[in-house]
């Protein structure tokens, strides 16, 4: 038996193999070995494709499921079936981090106007969780100098940091870094100016 998970981007897809519990009623029925697909953190689902010994099947929906042997068409499961099944693992599986792009405009620290709604997404995303650890680090596209960038890029993290603090984010939750021009989001030749390198990464873990 095989599971491949397919996903782009920062989906995240979570899959979960047990055994269900023969109910209690005689003759039980034989136990059954299932996968579940479930969205991540923030709603997203990928797909995965399981392949056993009696067949293949592919999910692609939130708690659509499939026997592991691959055998039968794939069936959705409740959500108390899933509780009932996968709870214990759920209540134990770490929550997954979750990565947000902040864009800027040319030559400063003042964010896009998509931007600026996204940074209250983050606060949303952050006061969800039970503990926040959570890194900003600031980039620049290749237009001026490198040691510009790599100034202009901290100014751009600080920025948001501070932003995030006045937000109710505690700043020790907060880590602060720049990367200047060095990790382009699309590479560049030098003296290129790029929008999508114009940012800072925000991860929540």
């Amino acid at each position: 038996m095989s599971v491949h998970l397919n996903h782009s981007g920062r989906v995240a897809t979570l899959v979960l193999a047990v055994l269900a519990s023969a109910c209690s009623t005689p003759p039980p029925p034989p136990p059954r070995s299932y996968v579940a697909l479930l969205p991540d953190v923030s709603g997203s689902v990928g797909q995965v494709t399981v392949k056993g010994q009696l067949g293949e099947q592919k999910l692609t929906q939130a708690s659509q499921a499939t026997l592991l042997n691959g055998s039968g068409a794939s069936f959705v499961v409740s959500p108390e079936q899933l509780q009932k099944d996968f709870g214990a693992v759920l209540a134990a599986s770490p929550v997954l981090p979750e990565q947000f792009l902040l864009y800027f405009e040319s030559g400063g620290a003042a964010l896009t106007a998509d931007s600026e709604k996204l940074l209250l997404d983050v606060v949303a995303r952050a006061q969800v969780r039970k503990s926040v650890d959570m890194s900003v680090i600031g980039h620049s596209d290749t237009q001026g100098k490198a040691e510009a960038n790599e100034a202009l890029a901290l100014q751009r993290a600080q920025s948001i940091a501070s932003r995030l603090s006045g937000l109710g984010i505690a700043s020790t939750a907060i880590t602060i870094e720049s990367h200047g021009e060095r990790n382009l989001l699309v590479p560049t030749p030098d003296e290129t100016v790029e929008p999508r390198n114009r940012r800072v990464e925000i991860t929540l873990r």
